[in-house]
């Protein structure tokens, strides 16, 4: 990542990842049918729109950065916080409408076998993606997965993980363990991306030993010294593509929003400055870093909303 370091540490974008609340009812019912305009409410005309969002940084920026666009527009935007399971059960059922981080072909791909043929995939907007096993940059004699091997005393025995249910994770421990021969020696610790942050900061902060799970783009990039692990055997996949995903139907029920996000890209310098406007400059706040950062691109809303952007105000 390329974005500037800053001062603010790790601690701060784990409490923001940590603030998602897991909400009892996204997967029943209360969102995904679009509601019918109503008059003198911009050109969304108070339309309801529920976007899932899942705790991985990209995330939490791009949706609250879509989140201020639509409601500049007129919408009346509803975010549903959930893992990426029950994320990809929603969007199947019609009880929400859109998710903007779906990582394919490899990471979310037994969620796509599983229901993809009740989705809508409207576009690709990042195609750099990729999973990793990263280690501080002061660990000089780790430099593969396969440096691993016989090191798990080093590291406790552990390689810190994210939820269990995400791709990475089934990755990391189906793939890349079983390739380099890891599953006897360590164990994957299954947590949250919050806890893993925290690890991350607090093994950092005093030089000790870690190897984590993580995955570009990332801010932790842009805030630490960090060195992702070469993986000769190919075990954590091949770079994938981030994809705007909407629910049956959504084209037709959202047109105009549609069409936007068809042409929405955001190429990796872009994504760091809107993440380091979202967990540094306003932390705590992801609408108001995700709007300052709008403020500041016009050019961007010029060539995802064209002509739509005019008049749009975010500071």
């Amino acid at each position: 990542m390329r974005a500037p370091k800053r001062a603010p540490k790790i601690l701060g974008i784990g409490a923001a990842a940590a603030s998602l609340t897991l909400l009892a009812g996204a997967c029943g019912g209360g969102g995904g049918v679009a509601t019918g305009p109503e008059e003198g409410e911009g050109e969304g005309q108070g339309q309801a729109i529920t976007i899932g969002l899942i705790p991985w940084e990209e995330d939490i920026a791009v949706t609250h950065m879509w989140q201020a666009i639509l409601e500049e527009k007129g919408y009346d935007v509803t975010l549903e916080n959930v893992d990426v399971a029950p994320t990809f059960e929603a969007l199947a059922n019609g009880d929400i409408d859109l998710y903007l981080d779906a990582w394919l072909p490899t990471t979310h791909a037994s969620y796509w076998e599983e229901y993809g043929d009740r989705l809508e995939d409207i576009g690709v907007w990042n195609e750099n993606a990729s999973l990793q096993l990263t280690v501080p940059s002061y660990m000089e004699d780790v430099n593969t997965i396969a440096d691993l091997k016989g090191q798990a005393d080093t590291f406790d025995g552990r390689i810190v993980g994210i939820e269990s249910g995400s791709g990475l994770v089934q990755t990391t421990k189906d793939e890349a363990m079983p390739a380099y021969g890891l599953e006897d020696e360590y164990e994957l610790v299954e947590s949250s991306t919050p806890a893993m942050l925290q690890e991350l900061e607090t093994a950092i902060a005093d030089e000790k030993p870690i190897v984590v799970t993580l995955w570009r783009p990332h801010i932790a990039y842009a805030q630490y010294d960090l060195k992702d692990l070469e993986d000769p055997e190919g075990a954590m996949g091949e770079a994938e593509s981030i994809h705007s995903l909407g629910r049956q139907g959504f084209g037709e029920d959202f047109p105009e929003l549609n069409g936007w996000l068809e042409d929405f890209t955001l190429s990796d310098e872009q994504l760091a400055e809107l993440e380091t406007a979202v967990f540094i400059d306003h932390e705590g706040d992801e609408e108001a870093g995700a709007r300052a950062w709008l403020a500041e691109n016009p050019d961007f809303l010029e060539d995802v909303l064209g002509a739509d952007a005019e008049g749009l105000e975010f500071a």
